[in-house]
């Protein structure tokens, strides 16, 4: 299992465009990822319950992987936030 930390710099937060892209690039992988905030967590593959975690500019999340292929989707997952978000 691996996790990392990610503080949001998107002043829109997490909104439906890159909530979506990161869904699709979630899916590309069989390991489990899990976003949490707050206590909430959402599976990354669920486009809808990552918009309704209303996720904003400044807010620090948890990003949990895990599975088979973790160390690669840490990666990229770490990647699509650090370039997009």
């Amino acid at each position: 299992m691996k996790t990392f930390e990610y503080k949001i710099k998107d002043k829109v937060g997490i909104h439906a465009r890159p909530a979506g892209m990161l869904a699709k690039e979630a899916k590309n992988f069989k390991s489990e990822i899990i976003i949490e905030k707050d206590g909430k967590s959402v599976n990354a593959e669920r486009l809808m319950q990552i918009m309704g975690m209303g996720i904003k500019c400044g807010d620090v999340i948890t990003v949990t992987v895990d599975g088979e292929d973790e160390e690669e989707a840490t990666k990229s997952i770490e990647k699509f936030f650090c370039d997009n978000l």
